[in-house]
């Protein structure tokens, strides 16, 4: 039980802006992952509270006692976002795409099954927008969370609250659940995005943790709770991901899951085991518990003749 509460409030974290006040200990929440707080983008905050400046975050529990972190944080708020209306024709045909990193490359693969979101992806890459942003936001067994063109600079302050200036409709599809690998789309909190909309550039790729039966129906239950919808079920394909190779759960049907990571998964878990503050129990600025001291800059290509 405490450990899906823990990871309920690092998912509030996912929210962009959402920042902890710098009083608090170093906390993680994994239910969210938004703009600044959730992998703030919204995937995935490091904050229960969440925010879209642009910034998106994950939620956060509190790594001193173990215990979650349940007094929601201070969300800086970034410029509201207006709706992506340009063309994206012309674009790669393509859905796979390499993200380097210093520890290595991934390849994602974007879904079909979410149009707007994959080709709003394909003029990301396009536009360079994505090259030398940072994973700005990490946490263990949680997800990492990257795409804020904020973090281009070396100011690590602002990080998480930035993005292209819109954001993208939701996506929201039964079969595309946050397994390891998923990629999904940060944003900002419930409070002020009701429509739950994705962060027009923060994206984080699950890590998260194998989870038993009794604690995905906890996790059922609060995912019913919260899109008020009592007949949410996770598909039987789901819950054997979940139990076996992990995820997480909690973010179903409330964040924009849009492609997976097809090769890398242990680029994925080393990035994940980069040190940050919270990881090592240290009190810094909220902005700052779940930034990597190093930087972790990607570089993300289109690759026309990939096969799996």
């Amino acid at each position: 039980m405490l450990r899906v509460l823990v990871m309920v409030l690092l998912a509030g974290g996912l929210f962009i802006g959402c920042q902890q006040s710098a009083s608090d200990a170093p906390a993680t929440t994994a239910e969210d992952p938004q703009e600044s707080a959730a992998p703030q983008a919204t995937a995935p905050s490091a904050n229960e509270g969440e925010t879209e400046g642009e910034g998106t975050n994950v939620v956060e529990e509190n790594e001193e006692e173990g215990a979650p972190d349940a007094e929601p944080a201070a969300e800086p708020v970034a410029e509201a976002e207006g709706e992506n209306t340009e063309s994206v024709e012309g674009l790669p045909a393509t859905n796979y795409y390499a993200i380097e990193t210093p520890q290595g490359r991934m390849v994602i693969k974007l879904y079909d099954e979410t149009p707007q979101h994959r080709d709003n992806f394909k003029k990301l890459v396009a536009e360079g927008t994505l090259d030398d942003t940072q994973f700005h936001r990490i946490i263990k067994g949680f997800m990492i969370q990257g795409g804020d063109p904020n973090s281009k600079d070396d100011d690590p302050m602002d990080d998480g609250q930035g993005g292209p200036g819109y954001t993208v409709p939701a996506e929201f599809r039964p079969e595309l659940f946050h397994k390891k690998g998923a990629l999904s789309a940060a944003r900002q909190p419930d409070q002020v995005n009701p429509e739950r909309r994705s962060s027009g550039s923060q994206f984080y790729i699950v890590q998260g943790t194998p989870w038993s039966e009794s604690e995905l129906d906890e996790h059922q239950a609060r995912v019913r709770q919260s899109i008020q919808d009592p007949n949410f079920t996770f598909s039987p394909e789901a819950r054997a991901a979940y139990m076996n190779q992990g995820g997480t759960p909690f973010l179903d049907a409330q964040y924009t899951v849009f492609g997976e990571l097809v090769e890398g998964e242990a680029v994925l878990d080393a990035i994940a085991d980069t040190p940050t503050p919270r990881a090592q129990g240290q009190r810094v600025h909220p902005a700052l518990v779940d930034h990597p001291a190093d930087p972790i800059r990607m570089t993300v290509t289109p690759l026309a003749d990939y096969q799996e």
